[in-house]
């Protein structure tokens, strides 16, 4: 049961697994002893009982609405991570293209990844060695390194003439939200970064794009533009919307490809696991999915749904980076702070930057631990800090983090004048 022992939580501001609305986490306690008055908790119930297969349909029609998800596309819960889908997009839209292009070769089928990040990185990694023999040509639209400062660092959004797709491409990946960098796709349309959706089609063909996105860090934090336009939208549930354990796939009809046919003509042989139209055709119950993952989910969404949903969302998200980033920029004019991502292509989700001096970072880190902030490093590969601003981190929880900074600020100036 909940107790006041609640009252001495500390603020996460951790990547992942992120922050959870306190009040799902105690509504989730009761869940687990007794779910849906069935006498059970929810991590023994069947997933084929009525009473789950219900909740799982409802957090689907939750997460339709809000998102105003077409009936073009499903959405499926599954397990694997983000991690997973690197493989299962690769496969599944390799299955759709053989089937649409019986005729074409391995040397004929080309597969575009536009790399902005670490996670990006490893979604191409990913794809190059499934296509080790000839499957596929894997091939870089654009990479974000060679426009960054030093020529090595993924820290901007190159400009849209950077970016030169395919003319059909079996696939087009990109990632929304880079979770270890911190950049980030700009959320208004005619912004020059912006994702280039016209350059995909620029003659306005009517035609269904091979769009694949990774929204993991960023997903149900706003809208997601041209939705409609994508083939694939999934994402990790433990940035936003729930604990470690489920994905959330979006996908467009057209991709839940019958993939043992496409094997015949000579794709790459889909596992059952990975397979959209089975996961589809089962309505995510093909195998026991992660039941205790979905339900906190399902607790998360319908909450979101009671607050506004994402308009309410995505103005409260707004709020939090924009302050975040203005503190910081007083810190890199008193030379405290140094920003690590360009402007225009900072994530709202995930603020990174590097405290300068000897010993700073850690006196950065020691002090908001004892403030009863945490989760403030930086990813390993990388370094600094980063801050994570997901859904469940409050406007006051934020606010509390900027006065820490700003005091830090002051008393780094004043040690440096001394």
């Amino acid at each position: 049961m909940a107790t006041s022992a609640s009252h001495d939580r500390v603020i996460n501001f951790g990547a992942g697994p992120s922050a959870l609305p306190l009040p799902v986490l105690e509504q989730s306690q009761a869940g687990l002893v007794n779910f849906e008055n069935t006498g059970i908790g929810i991590a023994e119930i069947s997933h084929r009982s009525s009473e789950f297969t219900t909740f799982i349909a409802k957090v689907e029609v939750n997460i339709r609405s809000q998102l105003d998800v077409p009936p073009t596309h499903a959405i499926l819960f599954t397990q694997g991570g983000g991690s997973a889908q690197f493989a299962a997009v690769v496969m599944n839209m390799l299955a759709r293209y053989k089937l649409l292009h019986p005729e074409k070769g391995g040397a004929e089928t080309v597969l575009d990844y536009v790399v902005t990040g670490s996670w990006s990185k490893k979604a191409c990694e990913e794809a190059r060695r499934l296509t080790v023999g000839g499957h596929a040509q894997v091939r870089v639209v654009v990479d974000t390194r060679q426009h960054s400062r030093d020529g090595q660092s993924f820290d901007n959004i190159p400009p849209h003439a950077a970016f030169a797709f395919s003319p059909d491409p079996a696939l087009v990946y990109y990632c929304e939200n880079e979770t270890v960098d911190g950049v980030e796709f700009a959320h208004e349309p005619g912004s020059a970064t912006a994702f280039p959706y016209g350059l995909l089609n620029p003659n306005g063909e009517a035609k269904l794009l091979p769009l694949v996105a990774d929204y993991s860090s960023s997903f149900m934090c706003r809208r997601i533009p041209h939705l409609a336009d994508h083939a694939v939208i999934y994402a990790g549930a433990q940035k936003n919307i729930g604990p470690a354990g489920v994905t959330v796939l979006i996908v467009r009809q057209d991709c839940l490809v019958d993939v043992d046919a496409a094997a015949q003509l000579g794709a790459i042989p889909v596992p059952t696991m990975l397979s959209w139209k089975t996961l589809s055709d089962s309505k995510s119950l093909y195998n026991t999915p992660s039941v205790l993952s979905v339900y906190v989910t399902g607790l998360v969404v319908e909450r979101m749904r009671e607050q506004g949903g994402l308009p309410y969302y995505e103005e409260l998200n707004r709020k939090k980076a924009l302050s975040v980033y203005a503190t910081i920029n007083e810190g890199q004019e008193k030379g405290v702070f140094r920003r690590k991502v360009k402007n225009g292509s900072e994530s709202w989700m995930n603020v990174v930057f590097e405290v300068l001096g000897e010993g700073a970072e850690k006196r950065f880190l020691d002090g908001a631990k004892e403030r009863g902030m945490t989760g403030l490093e930086g990813h390993r590969s990388v370094g600094g800090i980063r801050i994570s601003l997901y859904n469940a981190i409050t406007e006051e929880q934020a606010g509390k983090l900027v006065t820490y900074m700003r005091e830090f600020i002051i008393e780094e100036t004043k040690d440096k004048q001394q």
